[in-house]
């Protein structure tokens, strides 16, 4: 038995059992439109279910922080459960074209799930990989990248034959899709719930009887210095990811799907690659200076030479190949960061609380890119903005992310 009490059979490859099925809520672009159009509803008003489910995911991992880090086999089994039958009640609702069933299952429930699984073996895999943290939470946030790039074939097979008009030859597919996967992830996260295990000999701080509450961390410079580069790098990624398609058709570039499955690799490689460099750096908080000066240099760059009307095809893909990477390496860089900040005593609670971010910027970064293109028309001024929101969060970096520890 002891060979298997290692890094890899303990902390990675239950994290990425995890992360590579949660990761899957990325997917929704695939079967939103087949959702509306078996229910008969409007897509716009179907796609609220993937933003409650970011604003529950991020929410959820803010709330279940302490659940975490007192158990990390209950928070991943609840994890597992809320998964798979958010995905299971889903694929009902869609059976019964009830889109109010749909929020609840899709939006809420796995949205939970997803947080709370997403939280789960961060803790862990920072703990067996006591040296190469930023390796060991850059594999499992890669894992939660390359979910959409390793189930959307499957999807597609489960979905069936398409007719002419784009339909599904089978619409009952659409909810049968999710039954199956829902069985799949069941199995897949029960299997990490199974393996995850922390070290031997690792053993939690008692809590203070009559402690302070949590929150109190959003009192700390810090931690709201942390806080807001992480929003903002997630605003804009999602402002940009969301309008992918439609830059890459007003430039006249047909092969949407290449392009899509391109920068989801750099999304996963940026996790990974991102938070391995930033294990060989003096402070980790240099790792994100890099991700605003690259995303702002590619964005500039497009501004300047007008590229997206100009049509500037390889420099509108590597901006959208940079702003996925950046993104993605943000996500696997926080844990990562805080730990740095504010040691490894609660930082379950602390990754849970910063979080939160996700949470609101699900809500509102893909909704600025679209605001703007509604009043303005113009993918420019979408990059105008995201500029001056990177050059805010560079600030931030420099002036409220100082080195050193911090007591809370």
């Amino acid at each position: 038995m002891t060979k298997f009490e290692n890094k890899w059979t303990r902390a990675a490859i239950p994290a990425l059992l995890i992360h590579c099925s949660i990761g899957t809520i990325y997917c929704w672009s695939l079967v939103k439109g087949n959702i509306a159009s078996y229910i008969g509803a409007p897509t716009s008003s179907v796609e609220w279910a993937f933003s409650l489910a970011i604003f529950f995911l991020g929410m959820s991992a803010a709330f279940a922080g302490n659940v975490v880090e007192k158990d990390i086999h209950k928070s991943s089994l609840i994890a597992a459960i809320f998964f798979a039958a958010g995905m299971a009640g889903t694929g009902f609702f869609i059976q019964q074209k009830s889109l109010p069933g749909i929020f609840l299952t899709y939006g809420v429930i796995m949205g939970i799930g997803c947080g709370i699984g997403y939280l789960s073996p961060v803790k862990t895999l920072m703990l067996w990989f006591d040296k190469q943290k930023g390796l060991a939470t850059g594999i499992a946030v890669a894992g939660f990248g390359l979910a959409k790039v390793i189930a959307s074939p499957i999807i597609e097979m489960l979905l069936g034959a398409v007719n002419a008009d784009g339909s599904l030859a089978d619409p009952t597919r659409t909810y049968k899709m999710f039954y199956i996967l829902a069985v799949a992830y069941f199995v897949m996260m029960i299997a990490g719930h199974l393996l995850l295990k922390k070290p031997n000999g690792w053993k939690e701080a008692p809590k203070k009887a009559g402690g302070s509450s949590p929150l109190v961390i959003f009192k700390n410079k810090t931690f709201i210095g942390i806080w807001l580069m992480f929003y903002i790098n997630i605003a804009c990624g999602l402002a940009l990811i969301s309008q992918e398609k439609g830059i890459l058709h007003h430039i006249g570039f047909t092969s949407v799907a290449a392009i899509s499955s391109l920068t989801a690799i750099f999304n996963a490689g940026g996790r990974l690659g991102f938070s391995a460099f930033a294990d060989k750096l003096k402070d980790r908080n240099t790792i994100y200076k890099v991700i605003f000066a690259i995303s702002m240099t590619l964005a500039g760059l497009v501004i300047v030479t007008d590229g997206i009307n100009n049509a500037i095809v390889p420099l509108v893909i590597a901006l959208l190949c940079v702003i996925n990477a950046g993104y993605g390496g943000g996500f696997s860089n926080l844990p990562t960061l805080l730990s740095d900040r504010f040691g490894m005593k609660s930082i379950s609670t602390i990754h849970g609380l910063a979080l939160s971010a996700w949470a609101i910027a699900g809500l509102t970064g893909n909704q600025i890119s679209a605001l703007i293109l509604k009043k303005t028309d113009s993918y420019n001024n979408v990059l105008i903005v995201i500029l001056a929101l990177y050059a805010v969060a560079m600030v931030v970096t420099f002036t409220m992310v100082k080195p050193g520890k911090n007591d809370i």
